[in-house]
């Protein structure tokens, strides 16, 4: 199963474009940071992963303020250039 879900904040967004079917694109570039428990020890965790959402989710998060935190929910692929990852969102509820 390929199901991932974090809590962020947006932390770049790239301008709504649309596919060439004319599906709303968005690219987006997620902040995470929190603390968790490692073997009993605790770490801090900070990270940024690139992203993407389409459709109307795409114009929805367009318009959203980029500093609310938000639970966003749905998959990751391996990027188009082969480097990293790319989360693909497919639910975005703020908290």
């Amino acid at each position: 199963m390929n199901r991932f879900q974090l809590k962020a904040h947006i932390l770049e967004r790239a301008s709504l474009r649309y596919t060439p079917a004319g599906l709303p694109a968005l690219d987006l570039v997620l902040n995470h940071a929190s603390e968790q428990f490692d073997n009993g020890v605790k770490r801090q965790v900070n990270l940024q992963i690139r992203a993407i959402c389409f459709g109307h989710l795409a114009e929805v998060l367009n318009a959203s303020d980029m500093s609310i935190k938000a639970e966003f929910s749905g998959f990751i692929t391996p990027s188009k250039t082969g480097r990293g990852l790319l989360f693909h969102i497919q639910v975005f509820n703020p908290i």
